[in-house]
């Protein structure tokens, strides 16, 4: 340090006179401080193993290293906000507390092997608490799959009534689609698992270190391969952009079946008071503005993929400052999927199936067309000849306007005598129950299915 204080380390003494924040980062990197402490503390504890510096000096760099955590973790931090980042915080708060050995910590390392490995482990640690979030969504979609499993509901296609399926069935697809998500952060995070500490600023480094022993220490899996691809590479963060979108999607499609069913139009579901807000000008209203936001939100996650991609996209290798743009979109789709993915269970755990509007929103329609074509399949007919025959059927329908259940016998024979007197037991219950088929939705295999469901939360390998 020199004599007023200040290191000389030129780094610092560029900083230290900026009067522009154009290049601070600390408002949103500081949340990386356990992760660069850790990676310093297996990195000094390297420097003493390999003898680069003395087992006394790496004590003592950790002795300090874990003062500061415990400073920041207690709010007692004094962050300086001319200090552009969170690694020149705590460098600069390390050489307050032991004095110019902390300099050594920097030996065999550089910033921009430091901030891969940090971004590194902030990854892994978020897919994790990820993949914990959507296992819990899943159990409340199991949940209600097994309160509905004699629901019956219209299943859709063009936003049309389509064929009756369970509900459970419905809520189950989404299951499936949660289940890829959570696949899908689990690669992210093996992708993420990959050590680039000892690459140095872009070329390797000329000391003896040990960067297996760091790895370990760290609990990466494996250690990168090129130091010019390491300290650039920012694939893993734009698969778990990727991963965070497609999720998004999936959250926003669930959100916006919401927001469906819960208007008066559908009137299949109502949402907890908590998870609705009235209208400052209508009393009436219950507006489903958590599910709003839910499918809202998503435009923000895509958003950060894009700008990412973008920022990416024109760089030579190595490392460029344009890198610092990598972080704060980042964090920004890691906090919005978290507050979703704690939001969400509840407001599905709130929601009430109105049973009688389902019940007559699966009747009221032509959902059976489908049904009585099969029939006639069934009869000898082939599929074209039938779907014709119904075609003009339900045209009849809508003209008289009648549904399957008020048609007579002879109404039928008046579109082909192949009809017979079992076409009147045909009924959205026997349509759910003839679907056997392997992830159907007859009652026994959704209720295979949820079983499996279970046992494939359980135990992941299954999948």
């Amino acid at each position: 340090m020199s004599a007023d204080g200040q290191s000389n380390n030129p780094e610092f003494r560029k900083l230290d006179n900026q009067n522009t924040d154009f290049t601070r980062s600390l408002h949103y990197d500081r949340r990386l401080y356990s992760q660069d402490i850790a990676g310093s503390l297996a990195h000094v504890s390297m420097l003493g193993k390999q003898e680069i510096i003395s087992l006394q000096e790496a004590s003592k760099i950790q002795s300090g290293l874990e003062s500061i955590l415990k400073e920041i973790e207690d709010a007692t931090f004094p962050w300086r906000n001319e200090l552009e980042d969170i690694h020149m915080n705590i460098e600069r708060r390390l050489f307050d507390k032991i004095g110019t050995l902390a300099g050594k910590l920097h030996t065999a390392r550089s910033r921009n092997d430091q901030v891969a490995l940090d971004l590194r482990m902030y990854v892994k640690e978020s897919c994790e608490g990820i993949e914990e979030r959507l296992e819990v969504l899943q159990e409340t979609l199991l949940e209600l799959a097994e309160t509905h499993l004699e629901t019956i509901i219209p299943g859709y296609t063009h936003l049309q009534r389509a064929q009756p399926v369970l509900l459970s069935h419905h809520f189950l697809a989404y299951f499936e689609m949660f289940q890829r998500d959570k696949v899908r952060y689990m690669r992210v995070r093996d992708s993420a698992d990959v050590m680039p500490l000892g690459s140095g600023a872009l070329a390797g480094l000329p000391y003896p270190i040990d960067r297996t022993y760091v790895a370990a220490k760290l609990d990466f899996s494996s250690i990168s391969e090129n130091s010019m691809d390491a300290v650039s590479d920012r694939d893993f963060l734009l698969e778990f952009h990727s991963a965070t979108a497609t999720c998004a999607v999936h959250i926003s499609r669930l959100a916006e079946d919401l927001i469906l069913w819960s208007t008066e139009e559908f009137g299949f579901i109502r949402l907890g008071e908590e998870f609705t807000t009235g209208s400052s000008i209508m009393p009436q209203k219950r507006n489903p503005d958590f599910a709003e936001l839910a499918r809202g939100k998503t435009g923000r996650i895509f958003g950060n993929l894009l700008s990412l991609l973008t920022v990416l996209k024109g760089l030579p290798l190595t490392y460029n400052r344009d890198l610092q743009e990598d972080k704060e979109g980042f964090f920004d789709s890691d906090d919005t999927i978290v507050a979703i993915l704690d939001m969400l269970p509840g407001m599905l755990t709130s929601l009430q199936v109105n049973v009688e509007n389902t019940r007559l929103a699966t009747e009221e329609g032509l959902l059976l067309a489908t049904d009585v074509a099969d029939y006639l399949v069934g009869k000898g007919l082939t599929f074209r000849e039938s779907h014709a025959i119904v075609s003009k059927l339900t045209d009849y329908l809508i003209l008289k306007q009648k549904i399957f259940s008020d048609l007579t016998l002879n109404e039928y024979k008046q579109f082909s005598e192949v009809f017979d007197e079992d076409v009147l037991a045909i009924t959205a219950q026997t349509s759910i129950e003839d679907r056997q088929t392997y992830g159907g939705t007859a009652t026994s295999m959704v209720s295979d299915a949820i079983a499996r469901a279970h046992q494939r939360l359980k135990n992941p390998k299954l999948d």
